[in-house]
């Protein structure tokens, strides 16, 4: 049946799928309204808006944020999606009067490893874990079963893949990309593009069984200094591009139809209002004709914006703004700004003409267009986690496992008595990472949350009975009989994006190392499975690792990583990041300061033979920190006070200073201090201290002007890092030497405008030379 309000789109008798596609699309453009047109540029998020809405405003797409689902259920079955997806379209297709055509809406998700926002769906390998198998093929079947399951909910466009070149892996986004190699990044996101939208050319481009790809984040988001996310780029641009603008081309010859712009800035300049590189070098150098779409409020970053009133990111090339709550308030501005000059409506035109453009070749304004519902695999929810999909990623686990280490207890020996230890080896939720289901994913979710996955412990259990051994879980990593050998399955928590920062290269957990010792310790062969988003120091662990393999973040097939440990698969998995060998955290990026090098990796007949690894780590070796603030309370010796005046237990009235209580973690533990213009708050010791100020603050919105941090002689404004940290949560300032020189037994933080923070720990802690402050 087909939907009159979507034939409306494309019937004017001038309009004729025989004309180019430029033709058609300025005609429709011709015929939009101002309102209608500023719609097509607004992307909000389906928690914030109805189904009425989109009838009144007509958005031209929107999007499920990270932690959004439909009618607010996180985790809705496939179908309430696919409903969602009906409604919103029947919306925006609703007749309009006069000669206005009918535009339908698209909606876009983050599905950055599989469909992975919805329950059921496969979760594959995320691409730190493609980028070590080295095969592009496998990547473009990943890309083409995502596309399959993104159907089946109704859903259009994806934003996915993440060419970032991560340089700096202490970066919470490391996972997302592929490779510190451009040229794997470039034909690993090239591979991705072609699996999503079909080749340009083929019969079935943008077709049945394809999504619209986006290229993110342009550019320079895995080059951020220090690794802090959304963070600032510097450097010559000639040399910046050489690395990270590097694989847009191939995904632009790949026929990628979306690019995100970056949170991050270059050389100071906000990427979402920096025009030089949007027009000029995207478009200009790199010739990208489709739509350039923002990240997350991202236009609120760029100076002299507001999240509701930012020109400055449409005129600097920007086609759509996803702006997830404040879309009225955007709306409104965007269109007083072109009624008075302020934005060009040639600049408007420009824009809805690139998002109707990409609209027309996905073929939602052909006459007759279907609503999600009637497409093809739509509602077919037996593909949701299908068979051959799964299939595709068990390969995909088994070629990404990294041998980096094995005395001769891999491939395991058929008949095996195995011990399999450590929290992480039954949980599907740490195998599958951030960006599962949740944006941080987490170990709270259950297994019972990914039906027809397959736990690592349970891939384990079932090849140790095809082999005629067994295997017995133990999370504590005791045992009655003695095992054959053990399998210690660890690695780090879940996260995405900032909340994964860290500030140096070690992995501090003492779960598997412990594992590791207590078995070498009696004698028994242990293998080390460690599950990661990043390379990190892992000396300790593989020494007392009789094998340690880089698991990354598998995801739902467990099953991959058992063909690797018994030798189902030839283990062909090769580093795509190079392996640090110290724990300071300094970016290795080449066989300088690695441990190994990108493209080392062994078969399980390969015996490895190399020295015990130095486990030297001035972090590990570091003394306690000295707390001055911590848990709600004031250490002995410590004095809070404001423009002199003192604040007993760091709580209080004075001098434009407003300090009370705050619940972070448990009562009170944290306090909440608002700053009248020029006020400041200082913490002093009574006794001489040593070793870097630590603070652990929150701040809900960006200074509106400069705030002064004074340690010792030094005195520095920290606004502009402040304002990158400003809606992330809880975050860590760290000052050293590097930029408060002799740093002193006090510091004052002063602002010139009001200003909120939240403080719930003030601490000294001794760092390793040459630490870089951060915020």
């Amino acid at each position: 049946m087909q939907n009159a309000p979507v034939e409306s789109a494309s019937a004017s008798p001038a309009a004729t799928p025989a004309m180019s596609e430029q033709e058609r699309v300025a005609i429709l453009v011709a015929r939009m309204t101002l309102e209608q047109k500023i719609g097509q540029l607004i992307q909000p998020q389906i928690n914030s808006f109805t189904a009425d809405d989109m009838e009144r405003y007509r958005f031209g797409s929107y999007l499920n944020g990270g932690n959004g689902g439909p009618y607010g259920d996180e985790f809705a079955p496939a179908s309430e999606w696919l409903k969602l997806a009906d409604e919103m379209w029947d919306a925006s297709t609703k007749p309009l009067p006069g000669d206005q055509p009918v535009i339908p809406t698209m909606w876009g998700t983050d599905a950055v490893h599989g469909h992975t926002n919805v329950i059921g769906a496969t979760i594959f390998p995320h691409n730190i874990a493609l980028g070590a198998t080295g095969d592009p093929d496998l990547v473009r079947l990943i890309g083409a079963a995502t596309a399959t399951e993104i159907e089946i909910t109704g859903i259009d466009w994806n934003f996915s893949p993440t060419v970032a070149v991560a340089r700096d892996d202490r970066w919470g986004r490391t996972y997302e990309s592929y490779s510190e190699d451009p040229k794997i990044v470039a034909k690993m996101g090239a591979a991705l593009v072609e699996g999503l939208q079909g080749k340009p050319g083929d019969e079935d481009f943008l077709g049945r069984g394809r999504v619209i790809a986006t290229a993110k984040h342009f550019f320079g988001d895995g080059g951020t200094n220090q690794g802090v996310d959304q963070g600032e780029v510097t450097g010559d641009i000639e040399a910046l591009k050489a690395i990270h603008a590097y694989p847009y081309p191939y995904t632009i010859d790949a026929g990628v139809q979306a690019v995100m712009a970056s949170f991050n800035s270059i050389n100071g300049r906000k990427m979402h209002g920096n025009e030089m590189l949007l027009r000029d070098v995207l478009r200009g150098e790199l010739g990208f004709e489709g739509l350039v779409v923002g990240d997350w409020n991202g236009h609120g970053q760029v100076a002299g914006c507001t999240v509701t009133d930012c020109a400055q990111s449409l005129l600097a090339g920007l086609d759509i703004y996803m702006v997830p709550d404040d879309w009225k308030g955007l709306t409104k501005t965007l269109i007083a700004q072109v009624n008075d000059g302020t934005i060009p409506m040639a600049r408007v035109d420009e824009a809805v003409g690139r998002v109707l453009t990409v609209k027309l070749r996905a073929g939602l304004l052909d006459e007759g267009a279907l609503k999600p519902s009637d497409r093809p695999n739509a509602g077919d929810y037996d593909k949701l986690g299908f068979a051959p999909h799964r299939a595709v990623a068990r390969e995909a686990v088994a070629k990404s496992q990294v041998i980096l280490k094995n005395a001769g207890v891999l491939p395991i020996k058929a008949g095996a008595d195995i011990l399999v230890a450590g929290k992480a080896a039954d949980s599907i939720a740490q195998a599958a990472g951030g960006w599962t289901l949740t944006w941080q994913g987490g170990r709270e979710l259950t297994n019972d949350y990914f039906p027809g996955a397959t736990s690592i412990w349970a891939g384990i259990e079932s090849a140790a009975k095809e082999s005629g051994g067994s295997a017995t879980l133990s999370e504590d990593g005791s045992y009655e009989a003695r095992p054959d050998v053990a399998i210690v399955i660890f690695g780090e928590q879940p996260y995405a994006e900032f909340a994964g920062d860290l500030k140096n290269a070690i992995f501090a957990d003492q779960e598997g190392l412990d594992l590791l010792r207590k078995y070498a310790a009696a004698d028994i062969p242990a293998v080390a499975v460690f599950l990661s988003g990043r390379p990190m120091w892992m000396n300790r662990e593989i020494n007392a690792a009789d094998a340690f393999v880089a698991s990354w973040l598998p995801g739902s097939e467990g099953n991959g990583v058992a063909d690797i440990l018994f030798g189902a698969r030839e283990a062909t998995g090769r580093l795509a990041f190079s392996w640090p060998a110290k724990c300071d955290g300094h970016p290795v990026n080449g066989s300088d300061g690695a441990l190994f090098n990108v493209g080392y990796g062994n078969a399980q007949t390969a015996v490895t033979n190399f020295a015990a690894l130095s486990e030297e780590c001035g972090l590990l070796d570091a003394p306690p920190a000295a707390d001055w603030f911590v848990n709600g309370r004031l250490s002995d010796g410590i004095t809070a006070s404001a423009g002199g005046a003192d604040l007993p237990n760091f709580r209080g009235e004075a001098n434009g200073i407003v300090a009370r209580g705050f619940d972070r973690n448990r009562q009170e533990d944290a306090r909440q201090v608002d700053f009248a213009p020029g006020s400041s708050i200082s913490f002093a010791n009574a006794a001489s201290g040593t070793g870097a100020y630590i603070i652990q603050y929150s701040l809900d919105g960006a200074p509106a002007d400069s705030v002064y941090l004074t340690v010792g002689d030094n005195e520095i404004d920290i606004a502009t890092q402040l304002s990158l940290s400003a809606g992330k949560g809880w975050r860590e300032m760290v000052i050293t030497d590097a930029c408060a020189p002799g740093l002193g037994d006090g510091l004052t933080l002063r602002s010139a405008a009001p200003l909120s923070m939240k403080i719930s720990s003030v601490v000294r802690q001794e760092m390793p030379a040459g630490t870089d402050c951060s915020f």
